[in-house]
Formats: C-alpha cells, structure tokens, sequence
C-alpha cells in the first residue's frame, strides 16, 4: 500500500524560508511523479510544483517559479519543497501526492492525475 506523508509546515514572516518534506513509502514501480499542491482558506485545491521520481524533469505553478524548488533524495524516498521568499498569500494547507505510474508532461498539474495523497501540512505566512 503506499503511503505518503508530508511535514515540516508551521508559521513564518513574509520573505522568509520554509522546507517542507514529503516521505513516500509502499511504491513497487520507480516510473512515477511526485508533486506539490496547496488549498488556501475558501479556494480551490491548486498546483504547486512536480517531478519525476526516476529521470529529470520538474514542473512549477507560474506564481512560485524563481521562489520555490522541489527536489528529491532517491535513496532516502523523499521529496522536499524549499520555499523562499514567501509571501502570505502562500498561506495554505499543502499537501504531497503521487501518482500511479508515468504521465505525460502535461498532466503534471492536474490533481486528478495523481492517486495518493497525504494529510497535508499547513503553511502560515505572516506580513
């Protein structure tokens, strides 16, 4: 079964830096995605960033380019979300999701496209 779990949110000052982690588990496949999205209070569910688990390829919402990066560490089946220079509309719940197997580039940001979900991790930005 896999699992996927996410930590490391909490509260922060508007321009600062937060990391957030995302530990997978379960998976018997290596072809897969892994990405970021994040509800903010009376919003949509809304993209975040992604990637491949096995071969390069990243993908990012337009509002975060330049100030966030995912990465991951293979070994350790983690994906980290290094967020800089935040802002308070970043405040939201955000949550870590897999998906299944391997999709084309551009079902990335969509939310349907990926099968597991954790329980997400809230980020508060304060001005």
């Amino acid at each position: 079964q896999v699992q996927v779990a996410e930590s490391g949110g909490g509260w922060v000052q508007a321009g600062g830096p937060l990391r957030l982690s995302c530990a997978t588990s379960g998976r018997t496949n290596r072809d897969y995605s892994m990405g970021w999205f994040r509800q903010a209070p009376g919003k949509e569910r809304e993209f975040v960033a992604a990637l491949r688990w096995n071969e390069a390829g990243t993908y990012y919402a337009d509002s975060v380019k330049g100030r966030f990066t995912i990465s991951k560490d293979t070994a350790k089946k983690v994906v980290y979300l290094q967020m800089n220079n935040l802002k308070p509309e970043d405040t939201a719940v955000y949550y870590c999701a897999g998906t299944m197997w391997r999709i084309l580039p551009s079902r990335h940001y969509a939310a349907d496209a990926y099968a597991y979900w954790g329980q997400g991790t809230l980020v508060t930005v304060s001005s």
